[in-house]
């Protein structure tokens, strides 16, 4: 089912999300990293050198940049329901926002039992193709799924979130999830990299004209087909699955057309999508202010998942996961396996 709201200030108000105790830690450490790929990433490029950069001022304050080596950390939930969201930074493909977007989505995800997943991806800027920061989000979606048993994981239960560019990203991962964006280099690229749920907020979700002064499009341009490989409405399909889609009103990056677009063409594949159009908020508000309108987003896109099963209803939120018994294996495979913008703008 489709549904489309605009909020009025006093209305959103009300839906803002109740400050409640983290679970996961300003300062905690993840409790597993893992490399996305086993050698030298795939698509070209040198990449940069030395440590990574964390923003110190701006709007860049705590902003990734310098990434050298692609990974996902994970963090765990006190008490996980055995779902997972991969998190999605923006930043123009030029820095990724971990510490205002990724981190505090993060306690909230790990306060409701959902295990957050931070993507470090490749970012076109520094030395890496355009392509990468698409094969880093396919082959982080695939490594859950292929870990699944081991991070206490339903695999049918691994969705995205992406904020502005990381919306892009994450949108085009849940459009072209049966595109091969790179050669498999392992059994983990026999799984779907396909998410089960998406949540994009404010998301540069086209690059091209008249929309196209982001600097998402500066950063992607080396490739020449770029416009149109990384605007999702292109690629929406009968397959694209069930989709959230936050926005304000006022942004001065993504248009509000933009997210408008990227709902009507959902719906004409008859994809289930939920857009709000937020009265204010402008760009780059992450889990929102307490007290502003887009501060609802979190409670309305955690009613959004119950709504479709991705969450546990409300009264059994806390409920701990159990991942299924291994299944027993034939003898014979049993022996088998023994072989074997302006610049400073997050757009």
């Amino acid at each position: 089912m489709s549904r489309c709201s605009l909020f009025l200030a006093a209305l959103a108000a009300a839906f803002c999300v109740a400050a409640a105790a983290p679970a996961v830690a300003d300062d905690a450490a993840p409790a597993q990293t893992i490399a996305l790929w086993p050698g030298t990433p795939p698509g070209g490029g040198s990449g940069p050198r030395g440590p990574e950069r964390i923003g110190q001022s701006g709007t860049g304050v705590g902003a990734v940049s310098n990434i050298s080596r692609p990974r996902i950390e994970i963090y765990r939930p006190s008490r996980p329901n055995g779902t997972a969201v991969l998190l999605v930074g923006g930043g123009g493909y030029f820095r990724i926002g971990i510490g205002h977007e990724v981190m505090p989505t993060a306690r909230w995800l790990a306060a409701l039992g959902v295990t957050p997943v931070v993507l470090y991806y490749r970012l076109p800027g520094e030395g890496w193709t355009p392509a990468a920061p698409f094969q880093d989000g396919q082959r982080a979606m695939r490594l859950l799924r292929a870990q699944a048993r081991e991070l206490g994981i339903d695999p049918q239960r691994i969705g995205v979130i992406g904020f502005s560019a990381g919306g892009n990203l994450a949108g085009i991962v849940a459009t072209r999830f049966a595109d091969a964006l790179y050669a498999p280099v392992d059994a983990a690229d026999r799984q779907s990299a396909r998410p089960d749920f998406v949540g994009l907020i404010y998301p540069v979700s086209t690059l091209q004209p008249p929309y196209d002064t982001t600097r998402s499009v500066r950063e992607l341009s080396a490739q020449p087909d770029a416009a149109t490989a990384y605007t999702i409405q292109l690629h929406v399909s009968r397959d694209t699955p069930p989709t959230f889609i936050a926005d304000a009103v006022d942004d001065p990056i993504v248009d509000v057309d933009t997210g408008v677009s990227l709902f009507a063409a959902l719906v004409r594949q008859h994809v289930p999508v939920e857009l709000h159009e937020f009265e204010r908020g402008g760009h780059g508000w992450g889990l929102g202010q307490p007290g502003t309108p887009v501060a609802a987003w979190p409670r309305l896109f955690a009613a959004w998942a119950r709504s479709h099963g991705f969450l546990p209803a409300a009264g059994d939120a806390a409920a701990p996961f159990a991942a299924p018994a291994p299944q027993a294996q034939p003898a014979k495979a049993r022996a088998a396996a023994a072989d074997g913008g302006a610049d400073d703008n997050d757009d």
